[in-house]
């Protein structure tokens, strides 16, 4: 059985997310740069780092660094000799939350947030977030990884992107969602701390919703989102082994 790949850090997602030559006149298909090759490129060509140093900061081993790091040299070769868009998507990376010593960026994970997720001026604009897990809206709140955004305008998705919550627990990730510059949360099951933290950063709660993540944020988007308005969830999976909000879909109902 081959080991599972471990996902990259990254300290920073990069603003710029495509490139086009100026002359392009036809539809050549985008050489597609990943999340983590960029962050090679970053670190080592424009900060200056070692390999080992690259490698210490993405929390992988150095040859690990070495294969990106030479497969997006190749990459970018092959975008400036012969001319190609270029694109920066997926990729095998989780976002770091700033927590270790040597990130660069330990003191503002929120305000780097807040910085990439800045909503365009002058446009009206929703942002929702979806608590999420392969696909689906995860259920219970206080413990969810990930969070899905979907950028609204007129009633229809424009924009979706999945975030990691960098490993922020119940009391943080109101704030995290904030950052994020959420206007609404769709979730299961949710304790009535985090809500009274949702309502103080002024986001409206959606909860008790299951199924797929992207039929809920497409059923809010048009306003048709069947949810709880008297969603809770007390408990922090203290009922029992094996039994969690997520077993039984606790934003149906009061866990308490």
């Amino acid at each position: 059985m081959p080991r599972p790949k471990k996902c990259r850090s990254v300290c920073e997602l990069p603003r710029t997310l495509a490139f086009s030559p100026d002359d392009l006149s036809d539809s050549r298909e985008a050489v597609i740069l990943t999340v983590e090759e960029y962050e090679t490129i970053r670190l080592i060509d424009k900060e200056g780092l070692s390999q080992e140093q690259c490698s210490e900061r993405m929390q992988v081993a150095r040859t690990t660094v070495q294969q990106i790091y030479a497969s997006a040299r190749k990459k970018l070769a092959d975008v400036l000799v012969d001319g190609l868009p270029l694109r920066i998507a997926g990729g095998d990376y989780r976002l770091c939350n700033g927590g270790r010593s040597n990130c660069a960026h330990s003191a503002c994970y929120k305000q780097k947030l807040s910085q990439i997720y800045a909503k365009p001026k002058g446009e009206a604009m929703m942002r929702i977030a979806v608590t999420y897990e392969n696909g689906s809206v995860f259920q219970h709140f206080g413990h969810t990884e990930q969070f899905k955004i979907y950028d609204v305008q007129d009633g229809k998705i424009i924009a979706s992107e999945v975030v990691d919550t960098g490993g922020s627990g119940h009391g943080a990730l109101a704030g995290v969602l904030s950052a994020l510059n959420v206007d609404a949360l769709i979730c299961g099951g949710i304790g009535g701390g985090a809500q009274m933290a949702l309502e103080a950063a002024g986001i409206r709660l959606y909860g008790g919703v299951s199924g797929s993540a992207d039929a809920a944020a497409e059923a809010l988007a048009a306003g048709k989102l069947d949810f709880n308005p008297d969603v809770r969830c007390d408990h922090h999976d203290h009922h029992g082994e094996g039994h969690t909000c997520g077993s039984h879909g606790c934003g149906s109902h009061s866990c308490g």
